[in-house]
């Protein structure tokens, strides 16, 4: 299967490069806006909500130092 991928990826490199129409590009890059996905949409509402609370906490200076975090979690390391 990985080298049917490959070679349709092959493929259409090489029929991109015969491409003259300015419509046809266009429309390939809308396309490829279209198929460009944001990690940041696929976290789930307490994910986003961590991360949140995170940036608040660095914003108002609660943050620690790596070393401060590592000695915390340096069982798991």
């Amino acid at each position: 299967m990985e080298l049917d991928l490959k070679n349709a990826k092959i493929e259409l490199i090489q029929w991109l490069t015969t491409i003259e129409d300015i419509s046809v590009i266009e429309k390939l890059m809308k396309l490829r806006k279209t198929e460009v996905k944001d990690w940041g949409d696929e976290l789930s509402k307490a994910e986003v909500e961590s991360i949140q609370v995170g940036l608040n906490e660095a914003d108002n200076g609660q943050i620690k130092s790596y070393e401060e975090v590592k000695k915390v979690y340096e069982k798991w390391l």
